[in-house]
């Protein structure tokens, strides 16, 4: 499913498409799904649950709740980069098919930003608010998949960096991060 529509979009698959790409019969896809929207819905909750892993793994261990916003977003964008179809995905068929996938990944991303600067002592939306900044960064990556270019992704780490940070930490600790996050990026020692 995941190929299909960053192929053909949600509307332009088939049922044909996704057994055909699948290489299974439509006896076994719908031995698994319903329909076509279910096997979508599946296979949006898989895309989320993948970035919210991929997050989380890279945020952990960190003692600053700062260089542990720096590290997940690094991370969300190399892989987004790395996988153009789950970034394709996420950031266009799931916004038109399903608005509640979108809440679910908002729900993972901005909750538990405020629950890591809360930790830290930094009430959330002390700077400005988590959810749009959120939204801005979004709408920046969407910029560049929808363009043709997740390749881009990873020049973005600053500014996605510093959305993420200035919510909690204000402008110049986002500011820093997000220097550190550019230069780390041009050397490769983003680890």
């Amino acid at each position: 499913m995941v190929a299909c529509c960053a192929e053909k979009t949600y509307a332009g698959t088939t049922i044909a498409d996704l057994v055909s790409r699948g290489s299974v019969s439509r006896t076994t896809f719908y031995k698994l799904f319903t329909d076509k929207r279910d096997c979508f819905d599946a296979a949006g909750a898989q895309c989320i649950d993948r970035v919210a892993a991929t997050l989380s793994a890279a945020a952990s261990g960190y003692d600053s709740p700062a260089e542990a916003t720096r590290r997940g977003a690094v991370a969300g964008l190399e892989l987004l980069a790395a996988e153009p179809e789950l970034a394709l995905v996420l950031r266009g068929d799931v916004v038109g098919v399903d608005p509640e996938l979108v809440e679910r990944y908002s729900s993972f991303t901005v909750p538990a930003l405020e629950a890591l600067w809360e930790r830290a002592g930094a009430p959330p939306g002390k700077h400005l608010s988590p959810g749009l900044a959120f939204g801005r960064a979004q709408l920046l990556i969407f910029h560049e998949v929808a363009a043709g270019r997740p390749e881009r992704l990873p020049a973005l780490v600053p500014d996605v960096v510093y959305l993420a940070i200035a919510p909690f930490a204000g402008h110049d600790e986002a500011l820093r991060q997000a220097r550190l996050a550019g230069e780390e990026a041009s050397t490769g020692t983003a680890r």
